[in-house]
């Protein structure tokens, strides 16, 4: 292994998140951001709906805070809603700044409306939001001279005060050691802040809409490293994700039905929303629209649901969904004349590590923003929208909270190189492939948009037998990516079952026929290593 490579902050994630706190501190700092596999990888390019931000006269925050504590079943914490709301409106202009080109009708933003709010809010560019994003923002990180963007690092575990050379027992994070996909080395990356930005742990699940990399890897390290891990419980599953054997976790954005599309059984041909929300309909929250969609499938045995938005114009459908509409057709389905068959998907981490208004977590020189953190933002469910928007606001609010302690932060003391030693390459690679199937599996079906108690128990017991075989398996054997997601995958499906048993109540994303009822009082569940 290499000797340290030394930056002022060191960011371990390349989405709008990490690129956001890199933009904001590049002027000042040398930083490095670490990307899993090629920068543009995460999720934030997959986002195809939009950000949420209060910018027509009829409009207002309060309407906005409103519409969040609302999905969020009371969870949020009232005061950061009002923090990320009132700092959409700045965050959209500097990515307008950026280029970011946004739809437009007669000369003003084209705003559109998704399931949960209560105005048309959600600035967008046609249904690839999230591409064009991540472009922009990656654009003006490769111009800057200060940015050094580093792709291919699989990011082991956080570097600690246990890991210095002469041990401090002061409890810092001093970055992070890393597997180069291109040499099979370990890196060792060190600064004086790290921010952590490493997305959600969508791949969980069997389903999900989350790219390949999104394993949980942040919430995992920060809980391995000491720190609070908060409401795993809440998983939010996206209503509408195609169903088709060929093509798997192509989501159908939000936006379909924001622009009338509804929900049909196919059996019955009848349009089921007016049964479960018959105000809302098909623009109820996403945890009321998954379970609906649940229910009708598990009632009548069916493999999906229809969604069907036929009735619009053509051209009104081809203008504002273009690339679901291209899509579609290479897989033979027209969507301006046939329904689309959807099912429930797992969508959005809605829990992950505690951090306060200013990134910071638990740890000292460790700081986190967007999906991998548990804000106080999205409660028990998020609002559609509202994730990109949570990257932006804390991902600046994290670079400014470490440039206000720059001062204070003390420079990364010698810390000790990876030691292989003691192990040898694996000459059983099918057990992280056999294991990492399993847990999809039983997480899917055990821990999925309706729980029991039973259920989740033995979810529990499969994670701890399945722990000890991992723990053995990391512990003789060369670290692998395969091996490193591994982990974190059952890590955080440990996380997410105690935090689930946890909760006495149906709240939000967490529904169990145990405890069909809401409890009185909102109170988060903190997990403590």
């Amino acid at each position: 292994m290499s000797g340290a490579r030394t930056s002022d902050v060191l960011i371990v994630g390349s989405g709008a998140a990490g690129l956001t706190a890199a933009l904001n501190l590049a002027d000042r700092f040398r930083v490095t951001v670490l990307a899993k596999g090629a920068l543009n990888e995460g999720s934030t390019a997959w986002a195809q709906g939009g950000i949420a931000a209060v910018l027509e006269p009829g409009d207002t925050f309060e309407s906005h805070i409103e519409d969040t504590m609302i999905a969020g079943a009371g969870l949020n914490d009232r005061a950061i809603v009002e923090f990320v709301v009132e700092g959409a409106p700045a965050a959209i202009a500097r990515l307008q700044e950026l280029g970011v080109p946004f739809a437009e009708e007669e000369g003003t933003l084209h705003l559109t409306r998704e399931g949960g709010h209560s105005h048309r809010r959600i600035v967008h560019v046609a249904d690839a939001t999230g591409w064009a994003v991540q472009e922009a923002l990656q654009k003006a990180a490769e111009a800057h001279p200060n940015i050094t963007l580093v792709p291919d690092q699989v990011a082991i575990d956080l570097a600690t005060s246990r890991h210095e050379e002469r041990y401090s027992g002061a409890g810092n994070v001093w970055g992070v050691y890393a597997v180069d996909r291109a040499t099979d080395r370990v890196n060792l990356y060190t600064a004086r802040a790290t921010i952590l930005a490493t997305g959600g742990a969508g791949r969980t699940y069997l389903f999900s809409t989350a790219p390949r990399g999104a394993t949980g890897d942040g919430i995992a390290m920060a809980w391995r490293a000491g720190a609070r891990v908060s409401n795993m419980e809440f998983m939010q599953f996206h209503p509408t994700c195609l169903y088709n054997l060929e093509v798997k976790n192509f989501l159908i954005t939000e936006a379909v039905r924001g622009e009338g599309g509804r929900l049909i059984n196919p059996t019955t041909g009848r349009r089921f929303m007016p049964d479960y929300d018959p105000e809302r309909l098909e623009l109820a929250p996403r945890d009321v629209v998954a379970r609906a969609i649940d229910a009708e499938i598990k009632r009548d045995g069916l493999d999906y649901v229809h969604l069907d938005i036929s009735h619009q114009p053509p051209e009104f459908v081809k203008a504002h969904f273009p690339n679901i509409y291209e899509k579609l057709m290479g897989l033979g389905i027209d969507m301006t004349k046939e329904p689309i068959p959807v099912v429930p998907a797992q969508h959005y981490t809605c829990g992950g590590v505690m951090i306060d208004r200013a990134g910071r977590t638990d740890l000292p020189g460790l700081y986190a923003a967007g999906e991998c953190t548990q804000s106080g933002l999205h409660g028990a469910n998020r609002l559609a929208s509202n994730s990109l928007l949570e990257c932006f606001v804390f991902g600046e609010a994290a670079a400014r909270s470490i440039a206000a302690a720059w001062d204070s932060l003390p420079p990364p003391p010698a810390i000790r190189a990876w030691d292989e030693s003691r192990v040898t390459d694996s000459d059983e690679e099918v057990v992280i492939k056999q294991t990492w199937t399993e847990i999809r599996r039983f997480m899917w079906n055990y821990v999925g948009i309706v729980r029991t108690t039973k259920r989740l128990e033995r979810a529990q017991h499969r994670i701890t037998l399945l722990t000890r075989e991992v723990e053995e398996y990391y512990g003789h054997f060369r670290v692998t990516p395969d091996l490193i997601e591994l982990r974190n995958l059952l890590q955080t499906a440990d996380l997410i079952v105690r935090s689930a048993l946890h909760r006495h109540e149906s709240r939000g994303l967490h529904y169990t026929l145990d405890w069909p009822q809401t409890l009185p009082e909102a109170i988060d569940t903190v997990l403590v290593p």
